[in-house]
């Protein structure tokens, strides 16, 4: 298993595992070629030194995973940093096998190194497995998030 930031090549085995899921369906717009949106988005994350796209490879060097860190430099905290993990996917047929675990253990140490205080997530409340996961590793419903859609 080997973990590394994304590239532009990787783009549509991302958009393809993020629309392969119930809630992705709705939201995402996986067609070849990618709407030039998402390559847009992506050379945006990628000079960004506070976000990373990160994929996880297997043995084969195929992606088989992904998820979007994001480094918020805080004032409270003393200047803290927080580190945010978003869009956590896993390719259907390697669901289940623990690669979810290997991806949050592996952001919980990049957010070490880089020296966050704190690691946060959110996850919609029709994914309780999903939640279920989250706890078993440790996160902590400790908020109530609100959403305001534009």
């Amino acid at each position: 298993m080997n973990f590394r930031k994304a590239t532009e090549k990787d783009l549509a085995e991302i958009v393809k595992m993020m629309a392969d899921d119930v809630l992705g369906k709705k939201r995402e717009n996986f067609q070849s070629p990618l709407p030039i949106e998402y390559v847009k988005a992506f050379q945006k994350i990628n000079i960004d030194k506070n976000q990373e796209l990160i994929v996880l490879e297997n043995e084969n060097l195929e992606v088989i995973g992904t998820m979007q860190l994001t480094f918020i430099q805080y004032i409270s905290y003393v200047g803290g940093i927080r580190a945010q993990v978003e869009n956590v996917f896993i390719k259907a047929n390697q669901r289940g096998l623990g690669m979810g675990k290997k991806m949050l253990e592996w952001a919980i140490k990049r957010a070490k190194e880089k020296n966050a205080h704190i690691i946060q997530l959110t996850s919609n409340k029709e994914r309780p497995r999903a939640i279920k996961f989250y706890e078993e590793l440790g996160f902590k419903s400790t908020h109530e998030g609100l959403k305001l859609y534009l």
